[in-house]
């Protein structure tokens, strides 16, 4: 078993939130609260601490109460930068992720994916959903084994920023989930008010 104190979570508040007219993500309000605050909130119960990857508006997100740590990669290369900056800062065995526009994931997300990994020897452990019967992997909500921070620096070193083609090359695991809704996140204004009802 692995023990809650043994993880770390990260919450990636680190992309340029094109999609929504270059805003900051993480900062939009959602139901009064920005939407960082939001997983702040959710998965604080779930692990031992918690960090923020951001690479603006730094002093908002200090002000939420964790530690914010920028992409260790120049120019918004994705999911993967925040990654690496969480693992560069993680002192647990291991790092639990979720993005900053999804306020809904499971309150049990970490718990179910660390039972996983665990029990599978895997050194990443990924959410999935079904979607017109087909399970479909939500990379970004995932436990990882901290070891697996060399293998992304080789990973990203060699100019390679898929998420996917990383994971892959790890001995990973899938972690079906039945309400896809839960993974549901806020990409453009229209989803974050969609979000709202």
């Amino acid at each position: 078993m692995i023990d809650r104190d043994d993880i770390t979570g990260l919450i990636l508040a680190g992309g340029r939130g094109s999609r929504m007219g270059g805003v900051d993500k993480g900062l939009q309000a959602h139901l009064g609260m920005p939407l960082a605050m939001h997983a702040l909130l959710r998965l604080s119960p779930q692990v031992g601490e918690v960090l923020i990857n951001a690479n603006r508006n730094l002093a908002a997100y200090e002000s939420m109460g964790a530690p914010v740590w920028p992409d260790a990669l120049p120019d918004y290369p994705g999911p993967l930068a925040g990654f690496l900056a969480g693992l560069e800062h993680c002192a647990t065995p291991y790092l639990a992720t979720v993005p900053c526009d999804s306020p809904q994931f499971p309150a049990d997300l970490v718990a179910r994916l660390a039972e996983r990994l665990d029990a599978d020897g895997a050194e990443i452990a990924i959410a999935a959903t079904r979607e017109d019967g087909e399970l479909r992997l939500q990379p970004v909500f995932c436990l990882m084994n901290a070891t697996v921070i060399e293998s992304l620096i080789r990973f990203t070193a060699s100019g390679q920023r898929k998420i996917d083609a990383w994971t892959a090359t790890l001995r990973h695991v899938a972690v079906e989930f039945d309400d896809a809704r839960a993974f549901i996140n806020a990409n453009t204004v229209a989803e974050l008010r969609g979000l709202q009802r």
